[in-house]
């Protein structure tokens, strides 16, 4: 009997070892970004070990990373009913709750660290990470419950990585480095310590300290997924910072992703932040084959809809965009939909609206135009992608539709483009007025685009000249006076000029226009001194201008 005690308590201890062992090689793969390889030893620990809550946390906590949120609460809730640990699943339920927007959070929380020890700190640091990793993250509290869990144990590694991801999401720059160079003193082991450290580098554009300090992370240890990961898109972001170098930097960062994913176990998780950064690199014909490749692996995910629709689009397969785009629209939770689905949604909408002779069907167009709008409501930045598009037309002389699209760019006025797109919508209303069919109200609008124009350059001479053509074809008392300012601001900036600016054809010919209209305007309004003025000037540069010399004429009689 005595022997086949101590037999049990061994076989208990090798038995409780191995577990741990799985368990670390489990959390090792998820900071590794192997998830599917997490997913498998956890769902062979959850079969073998189902007393043990931590397993079925850490399993739910991979879907919650993923995106799977209906599959998390099932394997949580299956979690509470383990008699060791069981109530970790709380905090995974408590994370959902906060992603919902949903009061019972803090209650789950509550119920998970009720019964802990004085001086254990896990359900802390998990509580902690919840705050940080949720959708509607509370940085400021996964602060304060990380410095409890410091106060109980100031040499904890987890604790400090777990401080940096709070710290950095709540832009405390310094503090994050701190913490993170903390975690990696007590554990070398923490490489992903090392490549958030990176990433802080990275963000704050010191991109050679970034690259060096990745490097350093693959010479300890090569098959670190994570620090190519984080080496691409550094090199992407310089890039982007150094238009001189971007393709030699994209084409790194190409490189370091894909070895990013030889070292992944090619997920579908893996493979859609592949996805993610090919549409940041703008490299569509790789991104059309990866989701093709994940629609074989996962028929029912809409995210994978997204990424074909977008390379679709890129890829000038208008129909299979607008078929992709429809069906993740028409599945996607609406929670999950971003600003650029309704870009794409709407720039493919446009597309399909282009008929045979090159104009538009408007009411297709149109429906484009209310997506774009979506767009820039939930992301103004997506304000400055219009303007490529918006000039295409310009240049096609479809001014209509020109209009409507840089009606939509000029919603957000910190726009790279925002005075660009403002002239060309001045342009395009203007051009497209028909004194016959249009309202007077397109001509107040472009009066207005001009005027912006003007606001952010008073020297602009063309935005003068276009002010004063729009209201001179409004044609009432009031719009005749603006149109007066307006031209004789631009005989005055052409002037300033000198000669050579003169002497330019359409300069000159802009000059004949509004040195009659000034001439004009002072004839009927019996200034006679300044009418003659300008009749003069106009006769300078056109000396057979019949009008002047008949008005000069009158007037001097």
């Amino acid at each position: 009997m005595r022997n086949a005690k101590v037999l049990s308590l061994v076989l208990s201890a090798i038995s409780t070892a191995v577990f741990a062992q799985d368990l670390e090689q489990a959390k090792k793969a998820i900071d590794a970004e192997q998830y599917d390889k997490a997913k498998k030893i956890l769902r062979g620990l959850v079969k073998n070990s189902p007393d043990n809550g931590k397993n079925f946390f850490y399993l739910g906590d991979v879907y919650l990373r993923e995106a799977k949120a209906d599959s998390a609460v099932m394997i949580f809730n299956k979690g509470l009913a383990a008699k060791d640990k069981g109530t970790l699943n709380y905090i995974g339920l408590g994370q959902i709750d906060l992603d919902n927007k949903k009061a019972s959070a803090q209650a789950n929380f509550d119920k998970a660290t009720a019964n802990i020890k004085k001086k254990d700190v896990e359900e802390l640091l998990l509580v902690a990470k919840a705050h940080t990793n949720s959708e509607n993250p509370d940085y400021k509290k996964a602060i304060e419950i990380t410095n409890k869990a410091l106060l109980i144990d100031d040499k904890n590694p987890i604790a400090y990585l777990t401080m940096g991801d709070a710290q950095k999401g709540d832009k405390n720059a310094g503090e994050a480095f701190r913490a993170y160079e903390t975690a990696y003193e007590y554990d070398k082991s923490l490489l992903i310590a090392r490549v958030k450290y990176a990433a802080i580098n990275k963000g704050a554009k010191n991109f050679t300290e970034a690259v060096k300090l990745l490097n350093g992370v693959i010479a300890t240890d090569a098959n670190f997924g994570p620090a190519y990961r984080e080496l691409a898109e550094t090199y992407y972001f310089w890039g982007s910072t150094e238009p001189a170098k971007y393709d030699e930097y994209i084409k790194k960062a190409l490189q370091y992703y894909e070895k990013y994913m030889s070292l992944t176990d090619y997920s579908v998780e893996s493979r859609m932040r592949h996805a993610d950064f090919l549409i940041l690199a703008k490299d569509y014909k790789a991104l059309e084959i990866e989701a093709n490749e994940m629609k074989k692996l996962d028929k029912v995910n809409p995210r994978i809809l997204r990424y074909l629709g977008y390379a679709a689009y890129e890829n000038g397969n208008y129909a299979e965009s607008s078929k992709a785009m429809t069906e993740f629209f028409a599945k996607v939770e609406p929670k999950r939909i971003i600003a650029r689905d309704y870009l794409y949604l709407g720039l493919t909408k446009m597309a399909e609206a282009k008929k045979a002779d090159g104009t538009y069907d408007e009411k297709i167009f149109n429906e484009g135009v209310a997506e774009l709008n979506k767009a820039v409501e939930k992301d103004p930045v997506i304000a400055s992608e219009l303007n490529p598009l918006g000039q295409k037309m310009f240049k096609e002389k479809l001014y209509k539709n020109a209009s409507r699209l840089f009606e939509v760019a000029i919603k957000n006025p910190k726009s790279k483009n925002y005075f660009a797109d403002n002239f060309y919508l001045g342009y395009a209303l203007y051009f497209d007025y028909d004194p016959k069919t249009s309202p007077k109200d397109q001509l107040v609008k472009a009066d207005a685009a001009f005027s912006k124009v003007i606001e952010l350059n008073a020297s602009t001479q063309d935005a003068h000249l276009f002010k004063a053509r729009a209201n001179e074809a409004m044609d009432t008392t009031e719009s005749k006076k603006v149109a007066l300012v307006a031209y004789e601001e631009y005989v005055k900036l052409v002037n300033a000029k000198g000669d050579a600016e003169k002497s330019k054809p359409v300069v000159k010919k802009n000059l004949i226009e509004a040195y009659t209209f000034v001439g004009a305007h002072y004839a009927n309004s019996a200034d006679k001194a300044k009418a003659i003025e300008n009749l003069e000037k106009l006769l300078a540069i056109d000396p057979a201008n019949a009008y002047a010399t008949k008005t000069l004429k009158a007037l001097k009689a």
